[in-house]
């Protein structure tokens, strides 16, 4: 119940960086609206032109304030109170955009892998927020810090440890990220009208996600979007394949800003604008107005997704946690980021996970009922 949503933040992100691309006031506003975090101030950049953009969504079930959410959405949303929600990042996304512009690749980092996270020791990767989010919050509240400005200092103070701990992890710079809470995937998908995804075979999960639809092409929003993305149980890989449908979901979100035409709509770029403000935070450093030349494969399509693999499962201290190998790992997203080097230099990749997943090249139609919208599980 708690990975509602990795999809979360790419999604959102995406509608950040493709507003620059349709109605310039939308995107000028977007910029001057999103609220902005400078944890990246000072932090290694990519050279040569190429940009990493780090997506994270939050397991909380509070606003950005640290007020919990109003009874009656977490009860539509069916996400329990407050009381259960942390600060965990259950979304984290890369997306790498080499400086020619032409073809995106984007990584889904599994919640649960066991990593080292500096200044707390070996935790699972998605805690890494949550261990410095509480830490600088009980130190703030034993100076007198009042909320909300206690809240925004330390969601920083959980930004800037979750960004380090992934850099290092992949061995990558992170160039510009975003952030997305909870009640913004449910805002998304409202504000979107609705999403085309596909599935293979019908599903029913009443009891955890609530997920309950048929097979095939079908357009979900709302609620119903919420369970599609959030649903594990009954999956043949559970944690992991629900990465596939988080991707899916995407492919839908990016198929309608490329062929609906949102950005003709005066009341949905109103309310992508709404979404954003509320619900996302950016870098200080992105310029929106500026990121068009660069955003391309996006909005072409053209991008390919991955979910890092995993080795296995094992207990630690009490908890199931996903074993990697992290040199493995970074050889992979080297050769995921520069292929030509990888060509040239005649390198073998690691073995690929059975988690991959490639939608690369959209709009050429490979889902199995004919559409452009990829079909899963």
């Amino acid at each position: 119940m708690r990975k509602w949503g990795k999809i979360i933040a790419l999604s959102l992100s995406l509608v950040v960086i493709m507003t620059s691309g349709g109605l310039h006031f939308f995107s000028s506003a977007a910029s001057k609206a999103i609220p902005r975090s400078k944890v990246l101030n000072g932090a290694e950049q990519s050279k040569n032109g190429d940009t990493n953009i780090l997506l994270l969504g939050l397991d909380s079930r509070r606003d950005s304030d640290g007020n919990a959410l109003p009874k009656e959405i977490t009860k539509l949303l069916h996400i329990g109170p407050a009381s259960i929600g942390g600060y965990n990042t259950n979304t984290m996304i890369l997306i790498h955009l080499p400086a020619d512009g032409k073809n995106a690749v984007a990584i889904s980092i599994p919640r649960d892998d066991y990593v080292d996270v500096p200044g707390y020791g070996m935790k699972k990767i998605k805690e890494a927020y949550s261990y410095a989010k509480y830490a600088e919050d009980s130190r703030l509240y034993k100076e007198g810090v009042e909320q909300p400005r206690r809240e925004h200092l330390a969601r920083d103070a959980g930004r800037a440890v979750a960004i380090t701990t992934i850099s290092k992890f992949l061995n990558v710079p992170i160039d510009h990220f975003a952030e997305i809470n909870m009640i913004g995937f449910y805002d998304l998908a409202t504000a979107l009208g609705g999403i085309q995804v596909c599935l293979k075979n019908a599903v029913n999960d009443r009891q955890y996600s609530g997920a309950v639809f048929p097979a095939g092409l079908q357009t979900i929003s709302g609620v119903d979007a919420l369970k599609f993305v959030r649903q594990r149980h009954g999956l043949p890989n559970g944690d992991l394949d629900r990465t596939h449908r988080q991707q899916a979901f995407l492919t839908g979100v990016i198929t309608k800003f490329r062929e609906q035409g949102i950005f003709g709509d005066i009341g949905k770029v109103s309310a992508l604008l709404n979404v954003a403000k509320k619900n996302v935070v950016i870098d200080s450093g992105w310029d929106v107005l500026g990121f068009l030349p660069q955003a391309t494969a996006l909005t072409r399509g053209n991008i390919t997704f991955h979910t890092l693999p995993i080795e296995g499962y094992v207990m630690r201290d009490g908890q199931s946690v996903n074993l990697v190998d992290q040199a493995k790992i970074q050889r992979l997203v080297q050769e995921l980021f520069k292929p030509a080097a990888k060509k040239k230099k005649g390198k073998l990749s690691p073995s690929p996970s059975p988690t991959k997943i490639n939608y690369a090249n959209l709009a050429s139609g490979e889902a199995v009922d004919g559409s452009k919208i990829p079909c899963v599980n």
